[in-house]
């Protein structure tokens, strides 16, 4: 399976990576060859770095190893309290005072770019690098990059936000659903889960916090593991649709002080984690009608609350969009394929379109035709209403076709012309 690789922010030591000399670095240990590896890969294209399976695992490991030796007990002291980004001048006075950390740095940057490659390129790939052909495990060298998400004190922003990012796609390419296993090669999934369940542990302890600097942490390797229905499973056990909620009820009201222009960047998201952290929600709405268990944190968690109150005041059309199509999703969702063996409660569309009818989303698609919208990111303004239209299809569906909520015939025949009315506006429009 191809992906489209998480952006990764540059380092804010960036300016001195050309001026690292391997030589002096004794505590790393580098042989001759690896020492002339390394120029060569700094010299040409990462694709003739990475031109052989075997030579992409070696320079893996390679970096994996120096990234091992180059972790302290507590972490990179110096780098690891840079938040902006130095000049070559500064950088390099961080390079003479903290070499390790700056190496930490480099060594990240350049295995998210081998990843990046690996993704992209032909004939090659995530799997076979990271992975042994023999049995199919998962390779040893990966453990530096949890190290890194555990470093001591406040940590390095930079250095956890790559390591999460390249950690997910190294473990995604274990993972059934993403064709780890092909007719010449199996993956041991069981090798990749240990590790999957720990890294999804970190990103909730993360979300934990209503501080917007640990979102920006996570929401790169959030969005990339919502590809992947193993880690939406893990994600959801693990009570993340709850702190997705959470969160974007935070940043609504982030949202509202930042129209008003009295804004705290560390109060809650931003627009942009908003929308990501809304697209993650989306995804994990595709395991409703599988899974009992996401239903039931869907419902218990306050989901609907949380997207209706984005649709009425979230600030760009594109958080808007994405809220509306998880309330379609919602909406529809079935428990045919997994009932409850709990016997509790059936959880369903019904269920959801009950609590949106009280949450107001009706009242609030009515405003939504009356807001002027002048979002840059899309060129057309009405995109959303398709999507407003199809959960208030599914609304009134429901109510025209089923007697569960207990309406009269009167609230039937009230409804249906309401639904009439609708589209035959949405036709004229």
């Amino acid at each position: 399976m191809s992906y489209i690789a998480a952006a990764l922010t540059p380092s804010p030591v960036a300016a001195a990576f050309p001026g690292i000399q391997w030589d002096p670095l004794g505590k790393l240990n580098l042989n001759p060859r690896e020492k002339s590896l390394l120029r060569n890969a700094e010299h040409n294209p990462i694709d003739y770095t990475l031109s052989t399976e075997q030579e992409a695992k070696t320079y893996s490991c390679l970096l994996l190893r120096i990234l091992s030796e180059s972790l302290g007990p507590t972490g990179p002291s110096r780098v690891s309290f840079v938040k902006e980004t130095l000049s070559t001048e500064d950088a390099m006075q961080i390079l003479r005072v903290d070499a390790m950390g700056v190496v930490a740095h480099y060594v990240i940057t350049k295995l998210y770019e081998v990843i990046t490659c690996l993704l992209e390129k032909k004939g090659m790939s995530v799997a076979a690098t990271f992975y042994n052909p023999t049995d199919g495990m998962l390779i040893d060298e990966w453990r530096p990059l949890l190290r890194v998400l555990h470093l001591g004190g406040n940590g390095d922003a930079f250095a956890q936000r790559g390591a999460a990012v390249s950690l997910a796609y190294i473990l995604m390419a274990g993972c059934p659903s993403q064709g780890g296993s092909t007719m010449t090669r199996k993956i041991n999934y069981s090798s990749a889960e240990e590790p999957l369940q720990a890294l999804i542990s970190w990103i909730t302890s993360q979300l934990q916090s209503s501080v917007g600097t640990f979102l920006s942490l996570v929401t790169p390797t959030l969005t990339a593991l919502m590809n992947c229905p193993e880690a939406r499973l893990i994600f959801s056990s693990s009570g993340g649709i709850g702190y997705l909620c959470r969160h974007l009820r935070i940043g609504r009201s982030t949202a509202v002080s930042a129209n008003s222009k009295k804004i705290n960047k560390d109060a809650g998201a931003s627009v942009q984690q908003l929308y990501e952290l809304c697209f993650c929600l989306w995804t994990m709405t595709y395991e409703c009608n599988s899974s009992a268990t996401v239903r039931a944190h869907f419902a218990r968690d306050g989901a609907v609350n949380a997207l209706v109150d984005l649709v009425s005041s979230a600030p760009r059309e594109k958080v808007v969009r994405v809220a509306l199509s998880a309330l379609r999703n919602l909406a529809i969702c079935s428990a045919d394929a997994s009932p409850d063996s709990s016997g509790k409660k059936t959880i369903d569309g019904s269920t959801f379109l009950t609590d949106m009818i009280g949450a107001g989303l009706l009242k609030n698609i009515d405003l939504m035709r009356e807001r002027q919208w002048t979002d840059p990111d899309l060129v057309d303004g009405k995109t959303f209403e398709t999507q407003a239209m199809m959960v208030m299809v599914s609304f009134y569906l429901e109510i025209l076709l089923s007697a569960m909520i207990g309406y009269t015939l009167i609230d039937y025949i009230a409804c249906f012309f309401q639904f009439r009315r609708r589209c035959s506006l949405q036709t004229s429009s």
